[in-house]
């Protein structure tokens, strides 16, 4: 094993509750350690108190926690302090810049996507493309399932406004050459909103690197609360992106016939936050980065590909995808609805996920209307992965007998 599981599990009171929890749902949410909960505990018990306007002591100390969380959420994708806005998660983020570009593409303009995506990133950009005429440009996907660079530029052109991609699929689980992809959009002038919800778990990501426009990920799939999501937005397009919400704390002066707006990230942050969560996702940044994320990758891997060799061998077993980035398993059991399947892991006590995952359009592209997922992260080991298999030939030979 590459990290210590049993150290590691020690820091998740589910295990305390329930030993024998064989967790494979990360890629929808992971689990919550302990250090993050006594943060929000603290804040909530011995702080609660609104940020930025109080002229207290508590107040202080809560507007201090929360701002520092953001540095520290800015040092862990190498991004400006003021790059940094809080949202709700990843939905709320690419929904708000999604929303901006209402105002500023027209029938002339295109947009290029994915069947990779989640309709988190799909859906607001659909919308787009109804109400203002832009056209949707889709990505082919080659004979893996994989977005690949020369398909890309089989549709950028000079009318191409807005890429909007994934960085790895919640479905598929492999990387997608965005820094490429971003280079070649910035050559014609597009800009590139980066879903990065399945990515920021397990990669180190490096926006000035990758010179990408924006980029959302959320707190509740890498050890952090729900309710709290990142947008990174490029500096030099905060000035001219439109508000979605007006209110407290964003504005600067207001009168009967006007107002100006703060500098972001204050612009973009109406009303009281979700403080706690803030600060408790900067507590989880900081437990990943001791791990190391280059660790989280190749513990995963590792399980992974232990997984997929057992697989493999086991008959009437589907398998989606086989060379996953990220530890996700996209797989059917032939003649088995997969939430009859499931059944037979929540009986083990296996938390796999069941469905279409959010992201129909790879689906109908597998020709499935929907599959089991499982997905490895830090608080998974071999034996796990061991009574994951064991479930599938379960639920397999019993569902043979009907």
């Amino acid at each position: 094993m590459i990290l210590d599981v049993e150290k590691i599990r020690k820091l998740f009171p589910i295990y305390e509750e329930n030993p024998n929890i064989v967790y494979l749902d990360t890629a929808a949410s992971s689990l919550k350690p302990t250090p993050m909960i006594n943060t929000l505990n603290h804040y909530y018990q011995k702080l609660g108190v609104n940020i930025h306007r109080g002229v207290y002591k508590i107040a202080h100390e809560a507007t201090d926690l929360y701002e520092n969380a953001r540095t520290k959420l800015a040092d862990f994708i190498n991004a400006s302090y003021e790059e940094i806005i809080f949202t709700k998660g990843t939905t709320n983020s690419l929904n708000m810049v999604a929303n901006h570009y209402l105002d500023i593409l027209g029938p002339n303009d295109e947009i290029i996507t994915s069947e990779l995506e989640h309709h988190s990133s799909f859906l607001p950009w659909l919308n787009v493309s109804q109400k203002t005429q832009a056209k949707l440009n889709f990505i082919e996907l080659d004979n893996s399932g994989k977005v690949t660079v020369e398909a890309f530029k089989q549709v950028l052109n000079q009318n191409t406004k807005v890429v909007v991609i994934t960085a790895v699929s919640n479905v598929m689980g492999n990387n997608v050459p965005i820094k490429e992809m971003i280079r070649l959009a910035h050559e014609v002038g597009a800009h590139v909103i980066v879903d990065a919800a399945q990515a920021a778990p397990h990669q180190k990501l490096d926006v000035k690197d990758l010179d990408c426009d924006y980029l959302a990920f959320s707190g509740h799939k890498m050890l952090g609360p729900s309710g709290i999501g990142i947008l990174y937005m490029k500096s030099s397009l905060a000035k001219s992106f439109t508000p979605i919400e007006f209110g407290g704390e964003m504005i600067n002066k207001v009168a009967k016939d006007s107002m100006t707006f703060k500098e972001s990230p204050y612009k973009f942050e109406a009303g009281t936050p979700n403080i706690a969560g803030a600060i408790g996702l900067a507590v989880s940044i900081d437990l990943l980065t001791e791990i190391g994320l280059d660790n989280v990758t190749k513990h995963v891997d590792t399980l992974y590909n232990y997984t997929i060799e057992k697989l493999k061998n086991i008959e009437g077993v589907r398998i989606y995808n086989h060379n996953s980035d990220t530890g996700i398993i996209a797989f059917n059991i032939d003649d088995i609805h997969p939430h009859d399947a499931a059944s037979i892991f929540d009986k083990n006590n296996i938390c796999v996920r069941a469905g279409h995952h959010c992201a129909q359009l790879i689906l109908k592209w597998l020709g499935a209307e929907s599959t089991l997922r499982a997905s490895f992260y830090i608080y998974n080991d071999f034996s796990d992965c061991d009574k994951f298999v064991e479930s599938v030939i379960e639920a397999r030979d019993f569902f043979r007998k009907f």
